[in-house]
């Protein structure tokens, strides 16, 4: 049971920011996952008076809100076209349509959970993240920082891919992934992003030039047999580590294939 002995709604950032250097003190996001948790807040601090919901498409970049729920993000024609229906496909399996409806961005990044989707998908994609007293890093730095207090204030998603593709394995249609994976071309070549290890995500590049003449059905399968030996995999109630690597591969391979299509 989740008690809560003050209850903020924040009226600037500064105030947010000021009131979560406190332990006992935490930000609500969707509050769906904090709810189920059997703990004491001594401050929660609601950041819904401070706009910080919504999606800005201008021709270099979407400006993601942190309140800005899952299904926002999973139904918007700017970013799906962009990813060619990589975000609903990543946001559509989470749990369920009133469940995306509460769920915010923000609360899914800030956490950098193992069994994120979107951490996945965005950090494959380049998004950056704008902390209140940070500013502004790459998606990838973030999630391998320690857990600091705070404020995530947007996601920042520039338009430098060109194709992207998701996919993951789950034991249940809603239930937490087994395996994440996604992949983008950028600039600098194509990228990977492999979540759900039980870990949080991480980006793979294709060091050994595995790729280099082109995704086929060959150069594929040998890329999802290197990014399964290259990454840190491992055992829980879900799946064990020998699965996911069998997984992996598949995953890699399916999705390559699905990039290529995309040319």
């Amino acid at each position: 049971m989740l008690s809560i002995g003050q209850y903020v709604r924040a009226q600037s950032l500064e105030e947010a920011y000021t009131l979560c250097q406190k332990k006992s003190s935490v930000v609500l996001g969707g509050i769906l996952w904090l709810k189920m948790q059997n703990r004491t807040v001594g401050t929660a601090i609601d950041l819904c008076d401070l706009g910080l919901e919504g999606i800005e498409e201008t021709e270099e970049e979407f400006r993601i809100g942190a309140m800005t729920s899952l299904r926002a993000l999973e139904t918007h024609p700017g970013l799906n076209a962009y990813t060619g229906g990589a975000m609903a496909r990543c946001l559509g399996s989470i749990v369920g349509v009133q469940f995306r409806n509460l769920a915010t961005i923000g609360g899914s990044l800030y956490g950098r959970f193992g069994f994120s989707d979107p951490l996945t998908l965005l950090m494959a994609l380049g998004a950056k993240v704008e902390l209140y007293h940070r500013g502004v890093l790459e998606l990838e730095e973030f999630a391998a920082l320690p857990f600091e207090r705070d404020i995530l204030v947007r996601v920042i998603l520039p338009k430098t891919t060109k194709g992207a593709v998701y996919r993951s394995q789950r034991n249940t249609a809603t239930d937490f992934p087994v395996l994440t994976f996604a992949a983008a071309r950028r600039p600098e070549g194509l990228v990977c992003a492999l979540g759900a290890r039980p870990g949080k995500a991480r980006l793979f590049r294709d060091e050994e030039g595995i790729l280099a003449g082109g995704i086929t059905p060959e150069s594929a399968e040998t890329f999802g047999r290197w990014l399964a030996d290259q990454a840190a995999l491992g055992h829980d109630l879900r799946a064990g580590e020998e699965y996911r690597r069998r997984i992996c591969r598949v995953l890699a391979r399916r999705g390559l294939l699905e990039l290529a299509k995309e040319e």
